[in-house]
C-alpha cells in the first residue's frame, strides 16, 4: 500500500510574498500614493489606480496592509525611497540652490531676495549667523516680596531721568515766581 498522499493544491488565490509581481493596478496604485502623498487619500489612490469605487477604500486597506500584501508594501517603501533620493534635501543640494537662487536674483535686480538667499545659506552653514534668544523662566509669583520690592525699585529708576531733582526744583521756583507776580499787591 501506498501511504503517500497526493499533494492538495489550496483554493482560492495563490499566497502573495515579498517577491511576488504586482499588477498593473497594483503598480498605478503604489505611483498614486507615493507621488501624491498627503494630498489624497489612500481611497482616492485606489480609485485614480482604476479600481471600483464602491470597493476601493477596501482595496486600499489590503495593499497597505503588510500581512496581505507585501509586495505592494515593499514596492510603495521603494518608489518612497527612490522619490527621497531624486528630490531630498540634503546639505549640499540645498546650498546649491540657494546659491542658484541668489545669482538669478542678483541677474534680475532683486537684492532684496539675494540677500535673503546668501543670508539663509549663512544659516545653513552654521557658524556664520548664529540666533540667539534668551528664555527666561520664573514669575513674581515665585519671588519673595523683598524681591518683588526690589525689581520695582531697579524698574523705577531705570525709567527716571537722570536730573529729575534739578527738573522738580526748578519748576519750584518758576511757579514759586509766576505766583508772586499773578497774585495783587494790597
Amino acid at each position: 500500500m501506498n501511504n503517500l498522499k497526493p499533494i492538495k493544491k489550496g483554493r482560492g488565490r495563490p499566497k502573495v510574498d515579498i517577491h511576488s509581481k504586482l499588477t498593473r493596478k497594483q503598480e498605478l496604485f503604489v505611483k498614486e500614493l507615493v507621488s501624491n502623498d498627503g494630498t489624497i487619500t489612500m481611497r482616492e489612490a485606489a480609485i485614480n489606480a482604476g479600481f471600483p469605487v464602491s470597493s476601493a477604500h477596501t482595496r486600499a486597506y489590503e495593499m497597505t496592509n503588510p500581512e496581505i500584501c507585501p509586495h505592494v508594501c515593499r514596492a510603495i517603501q521603494i518608489y518612497r525611497d527612490e522619490l527621497d533620493e531624486k528630490y531630498g534635501v540634503t546639505y549640499k543640494r540645498h546650498l546649491r540652490d540657494l546659491q542658484r537662487i541668489r545669482d538669478v536674483a542678483l541677474e534680475n535686480g532683486a537684492y532684496s531676495a539675494a540677500v535673503q538667499a546668501e543670508f539663509r545659506r549663512g544659516q545653513a552653514n552654521g557658524n556664520i549667523y548664529i540666533n540667539k534668544s534668551e528664555i527666561r523662566h520664573g514669575t513674581i509669583d515665585s519671588m519673595s516680596k523683598d524681591e518683588v520690592l526690589k525689581a520695582l525699585k531697579e524698574i523705577k529708576d531705570s525709567y527716571e531721568p537722570r536730573y529729575a531733582e534739578e527738573a522738580i526744583d526748578h519748576e519750584a521756583t518758576s511757579s514759586a515766581e509766576e505766583g508772586k507776580r499773578v497774585l495783587p499787591r494790597n
